[in-house]
């Protein structure tokens, strides 16, 4: 099984939601375009800018962590494009 962390970025708004799952990406995403989570209702539409996949969930986990971490944030901004 794959596990994926996922970022996305309003179009509303230019805030990021950076998430985890062992669905597929564009599945998850899917979610989120159509309200299934209270924060990208409130913040959407959304387009899909970064995505990792991992074999082992413990990984995509800390990967997730990090990138919602100060160090994570600043990664983001220096090397993903806006």
């Amino acid at each position: 099984m794959e596990y994926s962390i996922y970022v996305l970025r309003s179009l509303k708004n230019g805030k990021r939601y950076v998430g985890y799952t062992g669905k597929s990406v564009d599945e998850r995403f899917h979610e989120h375009l159509s309200g299934t989570n209270q924060w990208t209702r409130q913040n959407g539409p959304f387009v899909l800018i970064h995505t990792e996949t991992f074999v082992d969930q413990q990984i995509a986990m800390q990967r997730e962590k990090f990138l919602k971490s100060g160090q994570g944030r600043k990664w983001l901004d220096e090397n993903i494009q806006r």
